[in-house]
């Protein structure tokens, strides 16, 4: 049985379409319902006899909170013809209480944690040399491209999507409807294994000490980076910024923590800067230009990375890029203007994903 899922963080998407009043004549029609800007994704989803299923499965795994929250997100929306085409009990078998963990994870391999609208897939993909990959807040990840004015999706599995609809704005992020269901590596071995290995790492001993404290992974990204030494500035940071309820939330998040001795390399004052209430806003794209949806190990990284010729292109919530790239066996971390922080501690694992520390901070451009 396949198992669903996807996630999508791309970077320069940090601007709304969405100017002055949000009427529904400035979408698309879906499933024979008019399409709101100025509503949730939830509350327009509802409405679109095309998306039943989807409706029924979002509420099944309790994703209803997270989807109407602010966001922003971009949902590959498969229709009911997407699900009806999966082999015959899958729904089913998911819609089932005890699979509702499976379900969850099923549908966030639908949603990306950032505002990406078709012309911007576009140019990532252009910009990639015709693929792009797109993280999502599940456990998998897709492949962008197009041909002519049809962006198409493929899964780890070699199944292909079309965007069928395009560009249904919402007041937290965007609506693509697809006509395939995306999942992640094949099979119900792949995803017990996931579970295994998460199991695993709950006990101290499988992760390494940051900062001289123990990094607990039953705990979250907060609960743990307050316990480090090396990392004061950066929990002062978050607290400032107000991050400390997203990085403590369900996830999965992949950060990019700098210790405190990189903070200290920026210029002077530029930290007692970024600290001050008028700042608050600019201080928040710094952090967040530090957080990629998704739960990326060290390893999966560099794989990554060498699969793509060397670097490997994120985009981060703040909307803004970053790469991973190895040099002499070593994983590096560099911003838009090149400044590159080496992954010095990797695979701090988090109840809601993974800490890997670097030595300088990311700026954003």
């Amino acid at each position: 049985m396949k198992s669903m899922t996807n996630t999508l963080l791309m970077s320069g998407v940090a601007a709304f379409a969405i100017v002055g009043a949000a009427f529904a004549q400035d979408n698309p029609m879906v499933g024979g319902a008019a399409m709101f800007a100025d509503r949730n994704i939830v509350e327009n989803a509802v409405n679109s006899a095309d998306h039943t299923t989807l409706v029924a499965a979002v509420q099944a795994a309790g994703l209803v909170e997270t989807l109407q929250g602010e966001g922003p997100f971009t949902v590959f929306a498969p229709t009911n013809a997407a699900f009806d085409a999966l082999p015959d009990g899958t729904v089913e078998t998911l819609l089932m209480e005890e699979n509702r963990d499976q379900l969850a994870d099923v549908l966030k391999c639908h949603v990306v944690g950032a505002n990406a609208m078709s012309d911007a897939i576009v140019g990532m993909v252009d910009d990639d040399g015709g693929a792009h990959p797109v993280p999502t807040l599940g456990s998998c990840t897709l492949t962008a491209t197009y041909q002519g004015d049809t962006i198409m999706l493929e899964d780890e599995n070699g199944t292909m999507a079309t965007v069928t609809i395009a560009d249904v704005r919402q007041s937290n992020g965007v609506i693509h409807v697809i006509d395939a269901v995306l999942t992640p590596a094949s099979g119900d071995q792949a995803m017990q294994g996931d579970m295994a290995s998460d199991d695993m790492a709950m006990s101290d001993g499988d992760n390494p000490m940051v900062g001289g404290a123990p990094m607990l992974a039953e705990r979250n990204i907060v609960e743990n980076a307050v316990n480090s030494a090396d990392h004061t500035t950066l929990v002062a940071a978050v607290q400032q910024a107000g991050l400390v309820e997203t990085l403590q939330g369900e996830g999965p998040f992949t950060v990019f923590a700098p210790t405190n001795a990189a903070f200290d390399k920026l210029p002077d004052g530029t930290v007692e800067t970024l600290m001050m209430d008028d700042n608050k806003d600019q201080l928040t794209k710094v952090l967040t230009a530090h957080v990629v949806a998704g739960n990326l190990s060290g390893t999966e990284l560099m794989e990554r990375t060498r699969a793509n010729g060397g670097r490997y292109n994120m985009q981060t919530v703040s909307g803004d890029a970053i790469t991973a790239d190895l040099s002499g066996g070593d994983l590096y971390i560099i911003d838009e203007s090149g400044n590159a922080g080496k992954v010095t501690i990797a695979d701090v694992r988090q109840s809601n994903g993974v800490i890997h520390v670097v030595d300088s901070v990311l700026v954003p451009r």
